[in-house]
């Protein structure tokens, strides 16, 4: 998935089908459904609310930890988008089609390592879902449909409003962190060390398309063990590259304050305010990935 004023995401294709491996899952009685990478539980991952010292971190991460107070953002504005796309249904007594549940998806660029080897890639901690007062089924056009989902994006891009473009130009200067001579130098050790784990792939992108297509066609029972495989695997892989991009990061990411200092600025008078306004006017509540 690629977003204007944010990196590509992990394994995007995988988000619906981690939802319904994982429920199927908890509702399993079988004990024997799983194979021997089920020896040890996968223990599900939580939820935070806690904000960090300075907001900037939210709209600007460097590290993979704090990637999580970024997805934290961009799942509070999908929430705001559906809440009142279902407020507009209500209104209008109609029931919208069914959409993909809203879950918070790791940013590449930015790889959450711990994480990721501890919960793995297909699903992470599971978003609230706000409770929606049912609507009676009735016929309904799609010019109606489109008039709520457009309320709902005007709502939420109110509230991006308030950080996207500072984080879109961020965002951009981690293309730059990519580039470096040292960066290319640690991924050409990636495939090597993917092989020992029995993953054969060229690259990066590689070994991506294989997540998407090993979580893709896990049985349900499996899945969970099976993305932590994955996980552990890249974490390790990809720490020597880390040890690299993170220090850059960090570095680019003084300069960018520096170079932004005004925009920087209102960004901490506004974000959190803004923020709170949303979840009260639309009761919802921002959280965000906890290991």
């Amino acid at each position: 998935m690629i977003r204007p004023a944010n990196p590509r995401r992990f394994v995007a294709r995988t988000a619906v089908a981690a939802a319904t491996a994982l429920l199927a899952v908890a509702c399993s009685n079988d004990p024997g459904a799983s194979s021997s990478t089920s020896s040890a539980p996968v223990a599900p991952a939580g939820l935070s609310h806690a904000l960090p010292d300075d907001p900037v971190r939210m709209v600007l991460p460097a590290t993979g930890p704090e990637s999580r107070w970024a997805q934290g953002l961009d799942v509070l504005a999908q929430q705001t988008a559906r809440t009142v796309e279902a407020s507009c249904a209500r209104r209008g007594g109609i029931s919208l089609p069914e959409q993909p549940p809203v879950s918070f998806i790791s940013y590449s660029e930015i790889p959450d390592l711990d994480f990721l080897a501890r919960h793995g890639f297909g699903h992470g901690a599971t978003v609230p879902t706000p409770v929606a007062s049912p609507a009676p089924p009735r016929s309904v056009s799609p010019a109606t449909i489109g008039d709520c989902r457009d309320q709902g994006a005007a709502a939420a891009g109110k509230l991006r409003d308030t950080y996207a473009p500072l984080q879109g130009q961020w965002f951009r200067e981690l293309a730059s962190v990519q580039r470096l001579p040292a960066t290319l130098r640690a991924l050409e050790t990636l495939p090597d060390c993917l092989s020992g784990y029995g993953f054969q792939v060229r690259d990066e992108n590689g070994f991506f398309a294989l997540v998407d297509s090993r979580l893709l066609d896990a049985p349900s029972a499996e899945y969970p063990y099976v993305d932590r495989e994955l996980g552990r695997a890249y974490a390790t892989c990809m720490r020597p590259v880390e040890a690299v991009r993170e220090p850059a990061r960090q570095q680019a990411r003084t300069r960018f304050l520096t170079e932004h200092a005004d925009e920087v600025r209102e960004l901490r008078r506004t974000l959190v305010p803004s923020l709170r306004r949303a979840e009260d006017r639309f009761g919802v509540r921002l959280s965000f990935p906890a290991p």
